[in-house]
């Protein structure tokens, strides 16, 4: 692993705050072109054609392995395919084991595909965007699990491209209380180059939107988890000594970028009030991705921890 370009200490503070990392056209054409023709297409729409039986031929006959949960990420793709060369990449790798450390595990993979209308209409049935929902509902851990979506090919606003909120991994929720949710504020929808790479925290809430191009949307997910604690495995030369806590509330100008700016930013969907919630959690989870117990940000747990006035 010597000599990775791993995260820097604001990148790791932007994805503690937001919950994702975007790395745009990062993936060279020639293996989005090989990914491509790994995974085939769906055959055109025919009349009475079930969409979800050619979806299935689609996923059977394409060249992606069944890959057992738990599997080493280094060996979940053959030597040489799309996704191993993908993973392989300087840049990917790095961000892999500033997030989730040394040789993580395999937990699951999929192919995403949305259609254009026209398939819908031969099918006979309804083009609907999927429900916003939040994977990792049934796991309270400080630790994660990430999930890259790779978009191989170029997306467009009709498109449909994936829409997440950022912000949301540290609330955690019942996937099914939120699939009435399908626009909130602050929200990104993703356009994007191909060889567009997203790294999500396994709580984001998001979901596929509608297609209403021409032509499928490709997106392909892998999930892996942490076979060890994700403590100081960015680039810790880039932290910066913490002094003094920042004023706060009462402020005479803008503050200097700094870790504790990042942290403390709001998303556009806070509240005044329970947003708050947000701001300690984040800290919580920072003080766990620097294995500093002390650390604050703002005095939040300082004011919590202050067990002279308990």
């Amino acid at each position: 692993m010597t000599g990775l370009p791993l995260l820097s200490a604001h990148q790791m503070a932007s994805f503690a705050a937001r919950g994702f990392l975007r790395f745009d056209a990062v993936v060279p054409d020639d293996i989005n072109r090989q990914f491509l023709d790994e995974v085939g297409e769906v055959a055109a729409p025919e009349p009475g054609r079930k969409l979800r039986a050619a979806y299935g031929r689609m996923l059977a006959e394409a060249d992606i392995p069944e890959t057992p949960a738990g599997t080493p990420l280094a060996r979940a793709y053959a030597q040489g395919s799309a996704l191993a060369r993908m993973l392989e990449l300087p840049v990917v790798a790095g961000a892999i084991r500033s997030l989730v450390g040394d040789d993580p595990r395999f937990d699951h993979h999929f192919l995403h595909v949305t259609f254009p209308p026209a398939y819908h209409e031969a099918a006979g049935g309804e083009n609907v965007s999927q429900h916003t929902h939040q994977d990792s509902t049934i796991d309270p851990r400080r630790a994660f699990d990430v999930q890259i979506m790779y978009y191989p090919h170029a997306v467009t606003r009709e498109m449909g491209g994936t829409r997440f909120i950022p912000g949301t991994h540290l609330r955690k929720v019942s996937e099914a209380a939120l699939a009435r949710y399908q626009n909130v504020r602050g929200q990104q929808h993703m356009v994007c180059e191909a060889g567009t790479l997203l790294f999500l925290h396994s709580g984001v809430w998001h979901g596929g939107g509608v297609n209403r191009s021409d032509r499928t949307r490709t997106m392909f997910k892998i999930r892996m988890n942490p076979r060890e604690p994700q403590v100081r495995k960015f680039d810790v030369s880039t932290l910066e000594p913490q002094g003094q806590q920042r004023p706060i509330f009462y402020l005479k100008g803008p503050q200097p970028p700094s870790v504790e700016q990042i942290l403390m930013t709001p998303e556009p969907w806070f509240e005044d009030d329970t947003g708050r919630l947000e701001m300690v959690n984040r800290v919580k989870l920072w003080r766990y991705l620097t294995g500093d117990d002390g650390y604050d940000a703002d005095y939040w747990l300082t004011r919590l921890e202050n067990l002279a006035a308990a």
